[in-house]
């Protein structure tokens, strides 16, 4: 029982923690906004019934997470931005701050995973 709470109380930290780098994304062009939002979906709707309606009633982004959900899918513009800002940020971040080619290698690995999942999204037209 408690552990099941400690486990509510870890993905709603996380889903605000990923909602705020979502809406850090807005303002920050370096950022993609899509995946936050996604994992933010993600945790509250394991743990919170009124962050996750909070989150699909938003008027910003409310209707990216809504459709997603209904398997409608994201926007070609949304998917487009992602992948660049993904593969940009990888990119930055493999010249400059990973020493190892390790670190490259799993960042690498992890923008090919998100990119696979976007991809394999449908597409919206409007």
């Amino acid at each position: 029982m408690a552990s099941a709470r400690v486990r509510r109380r870890l993905l709603a930290s996380c889903g605000l923690l990923c909602a705020g780098l979502a809406i850090l994304a807005w303002i920050l062009p370096v950022l993609p906004a899509t995946p936050f939002l996604l994992l933010a979906a993600w945790c509250f709707a394991r743990s919170s019934p009124r962050l996750h309606a909070w989150l699909l009633g938003n008027r910003l982004f409310g209707r990216y997470i809504r459709d997603y959900e209904a398997g409608r899918g994201l926007p070609w513009t949304w998917k487009a931005a992602t992948l660049a800002f993904i593969w940009g940020s990888v990119a930055f971040s493999a010249t400059f701050f990973a020493r190892t080619t390790w670190l490259r290698v799993l960042l690498g690995a992890i923008a090919l995973g998100v990119s696979w999942h976007i991809l394999r999204l449908p597409t919206r037209r409007k």
